[in-house]
């Protein structure tokens, strides 16, 4: 099987890594890619991963290559493309695509849809407002005493949610999404929700458009600096399993969730077959989403493919053909952490260009994979390209071991600036 993946960053390598250890993959293109992806070879026969120059965004770019290759199977790693229609076009033309169409990628490009779909179909979540007028919106978080979350619209890349502890906070954060348009389009509407105490975990499902799959619990870092503060950036590390929700808890979440979402999704005539992320709130009354995402999280997807046990390949084919409920997901028991090396100074500015060392160290630890995000080659030399360089990934027994080797992995890493959080898993633990 010829199979295509569409991304650049840390979650696209994951995949890229899982994918190619199936026997099923014979030969394997990344668009674009990043210099780890390049790194990778296929089990089945050897044959290096190639990574192809064209851009996620770029449809009509990638289905030509898709047509010309006669790829038979294509897996969409980021949010753009998906909420720009890849799926339906690809299909369109015949060809086999895994993620979410257009319709069902709303649930995550439009806050507003969301918000919308779960009060109609009673999935638990935040009290809420949906404004495009400035001063009804800054009317409606004083009615929250201006304790509330702002969230612009459309995609920012997981950085258009503004977190308001005030009336003052709440009114600036209105201002920088609706009026100075600080997230470009994404904010001509915000989403108000009331600010949810609680411990927040990351879920993950897979879905074939009738049946949803649940995984294992994870709990991402969003804050830049340790013990949760500084901005808010794509993610800086995670853990798979927290110990916050049991099987019998995690069982129930489901069937608050996901039945309803499920049922939803067919009554709307949104054929859902991806990937569906809810972001929960364990509040002291009962669990509450905060939003959804339509693909796999980024470093949760680091953490859970180091887990599954299952051929990815036959997975999101069954997602596909809508035959999930004839498989079963088959998790180790081992606990896996993963830490995100960002760039200095991000989420904010930051610059390329650092060359990377310790790498093959790093990599050549036991139940260790460094995997790439904003990387590229410059000549003999990896340098950093992106403000999440790497996801520095390693499995133990239990938390505690796994949290120190992937210490002792990034601690062979050196680059220019790095900055990365030494608390990764601390609230497990």
């Amino acid at each position: 099987m010829k199979v295509l993946v569409i991304g650049s960053g840390g979650r696209e390598h994951a995949l890229v890594w899982k994918l190619a250890q199936s026997p099923h993959a014979t030969q394997m293109w990344c668009a674009p890619g990043n210099a780890g992806i390049a790194q990778e070879r296929l089990n089945q026969n050897g044959t290096a991963v190639e990574c192809v120059n064209i851009s996620a965004e770029d449809l009509f770019k990638l289905l030509a290559f898709a047509q010309e290759q006669k790829v038979d199977f294509t897996v969409v790693g980021p949010d753009n493309p998906l909420a720009l229609g890849i799926v339906d076009l690809f299909q369109q033309h015949g060809l086999k695509i895994w993620g979410v169409n257009r319709k069902a990628a709303q649930f995550e490009s439009s806050k507003v849809f969301s918000q919308k779909f779960m009060e109609k179909y009673g999935i638990p979540t935040a009290a809420a407002g949906t404004f495009s007028d400035v001063i009804a919106a800054k009317k409606f978080c004083a009615t929250l005493g201006g304790k509330c979350v702002v969230k612009a619209d459309g995609l920012a890349l997981g950085k258009g949610v503004l977190i308001c502890h005030n009336q003052a906070e709440a009114e600036k954060a209105v201002d920088e999404i609706m009026v100075s348009k600080t997230f470009g389009a994404a904010g001509a509407n915000v989403v108000i929700q009331e600010f949810l105490e609680g411990i927040e975990v990351s879920l993950h499902a897979l879905c074939d458009g009738r049946t949803a799959k649940i995984f294992p619990t994870s709990q991402d870092h969003k804050r830049a600096l340790d013990g949760g503060l500084g901005l808010n950036t794509g993610g800086m590390g995670t853990y798979s399993p927290t110990p916050f929700l049991n099987d019998a808890q995690l069982a129930d979440v489901a069937a608050r969730v996901l039945e309803p979402f499920m049922r939803g999704c067919v009554a709307e005539g949104i054929d859902y077959r991806g990937l569906l992320y809810p972001g929960v709130m364990l509040t002291k009354n009962g669990p509450k989403i905060l939003e959804f995402n339509a693909r796999f999280g980024d470093p949760e997807t680091q953490v859970y493919l180091t887990r599954l046990e299952n051929d990815l390949v036959e997975l999101l084919d069954a997602s596909v053909n809508g035959t999930l409920d004839k498989i079963e997901l088959k998790w180790k028991s081992d606990a896996s952490v993963c830490v995100v090396m960002a760039s200095g100074g991000y989420p904010g500015n930051y610059a390329k260009g650092k060359v990377i060392t310790g790498l093959d160290a790093a990599n050549a630890l036991p139940h260790t994979k460094v995997f790439h995000a904003g990387t590229t080659r410059n000549g003999n030399e990896i340098v950093t390209n992106g403000g999440r360089v790497l996801g520095v990934t390693a499995l133990g027994k239990e938390l505690k071991a796994a949290q120190a080797a992937v210490y002792a992995a990034v601690e062979k890493i050196h680059f220019d600036g790095a900055h990365f959080r030494r608390d990764i898993a601390a609230k497990a633990l």
